[in-house]
């Protein structure tokens, strides 16, 4: 799968990836688009179970699995069988990175655990991708996005402190899932430039538990300060509020010593997401630049308003005020004119917005994929970050077991072989969507 430049960043480094659902694509699909060959190893029996979840178009794949398989390859391999096992040995011998989440203990049951396949090629790194840490009372788990964030501190953090929806809960952004690939993939580049140096692979291990921890580092911060003062002042309950042994949930406070919270715009009552979100913040100049920019200055000199402490104990007047002063503009005019005298603030956008939201289909965030069968074209997020010097070249996901062949040919394996391996059930299609082996490689 040729690059759009020659200067890719992972050009010449081949992953196999045993991996499925999102967790473990999503760390795939960026080593791809870093220019990695990446061959995707699924099951002769419908493939990854993302293939055809959720499907809402006939004769071709879901949405969920195209948005995470991009750019790879597909090999399918029957892995209970000695000569699958065989193939993935084959694979593994000429690789540089072995990725897996499957089940917990699953890949040491199929005899691919780190010492076999350090044995088989020193130099390979491979990267593991489960739910609990190793050792861990729960290292049996298997685990889910919902699993991840709840066992992760995210869930009894997210959401209202009171009221009948005082209840974990957990965030839309996929903390578990994504997140994880994204610490994974960290991980694994980590260990490319570790090899540059040792000259060997190593095992490189993470749990989704451990990814969510890491984004909700200041919650430990809360943690600790509660320990120590028995109180928050600048969660959104207090004052008045009974604090526990455990930090409670942040409503849609701003999460530091700032007093942000999310206020009504222009057209609230017909329009769930018409928000806009405002910081106001501690310094001086912060504060004045606030003031100025609302109309506040009376809040400038008001002893009830006028200091961050002041400001925390009267948290319900300053939410009550601010918002008679959002309601009467739309949150994008908001987000224009307060941005520009220097407020923190933000619109709340919702998916229709961002799907057809000009800049970020401008400037590469969200990109157009033509898959080439019934599906046509879909849009998903490309590479979360730029680079001057290189932009990848985005292609569609592979068919099931469409690689089949190219790829044991370049094992060594003969035409008679591969129809033979095919007769037996050992590769080949099996997902309701007709898998064409002879085509050619996947084109944008």
């Amino acid at each position: 799968m040729a690059q759009a430049t020659n200067n890719a960043p992972l050009a010449g480094i081949k992953v196999i990836d045993w991996t499925q659902v999102q967790s473990g694509p999503s760390c795939t699909q960026i080593l791809a688009w870093l220019g990695a060959e990446v061959i995707k190893l699924e099951k002769v029996h419908g493939g990854d179970p993302t293939r055809n979840e959720m499907n809402d178009v006939d004769g071709s794949y879901s949405l969920y699995f195209l948005q995470l398989n991009a750019n790879k390859k597909s090999i399918t391999l029957d892995m209970k069988d000695p000569e699958g096992k065989k193939i993935l040995t084959d694979l593994l011998k000429d690789a540089d990175v072995f990725v897996e989440n499957i089940g917990p203990g699953d890949v040491e049951k199929l005899g691919f655990g780190w010492d076999e396949v350090h044995k088989i090629n020193p130099k390979l790194i491979m990267a593991s991708l489960k739910g609990f840490n190793q050792g861990s009372r729960f290292e049996h788990v298997k685990a889910f996005e919902p699993v991840a964030q709840c066992a992760g501190g995210a869930a009894s953090t997210t959401g209202w402190w009171d009221g009948d929806k005082n209840i974990p809960t957990q965030s839309g952004a996929a903390l578990g899932d994504s997140n994880t690939g994204m610490h994974l993939t960290i991980a694994i580049l980590a260990a490319l430039m570790q090899r540059e140096h040792t000259g060997e692979g190593v095992f490189v291990y993470q749990s989704m538990q451990n990814a969510v921890l890491n984004l909700c580092r200041i919650k430990l911060r809360d943690q600790l300060i509660l320990d120590h003062l028995h109180q928050l002042s600048y969660y959104d309950c207090y004052p008045g509020y009974k604090f526990g042994k455990a930090i409670p949930r942040a409503a849609n406070a701003e999460g530091g010593l700032v007093l942000g919270w999310c206020y009504r715009a222009k057209g609230w009552e017909t329009d769930p997401n018409a928000y806009v979100y405002i910081v106001i913040q501690q310094s001086q100049k912060g504060f004045e630049n606030f003031c100025n920019a609302m109309g506040f200055q009376d809040w400038l000199t008001d002893p009830k308003f006028s200091t961050p402490n002041a400001r925390d104990e009267h948290k319900a007047e300053v939410y009550k005020r601010v918002e008679e002063y959002t309601m009467q503009y739309d949150k994008y005019t908001l987000t224009k004119e307060l941005g520009a005298k220097g407020v923190p603030v933000g619109p709340v956008l919702d998916w229709n917005e961002l799907e057809n939201d000009p800049d970020l289909n401008e400037d590469g965030t969200l990109v157009t994929i033509d898959q080439g069968d019934a599906r046509g074209k879909f849009k998903t997020i490309g590479l979360p970050f730029t680079m001057s010097n290189y932009a990848p070249d985005y292609q569609r996901a592979p068919k099931l077991g469409e690689n089949n062949e190219e790829i044991l040919k370049s094992l060594g394996y003969t035409d008679d072989q591969i129809a033979a391996l095919n007769a037996k059930g050992v590769i080949g299609s099996n997902d309701g969507v007709k898998a064409d082996l002879t085509a050619a490689a996947p084109q944008a």
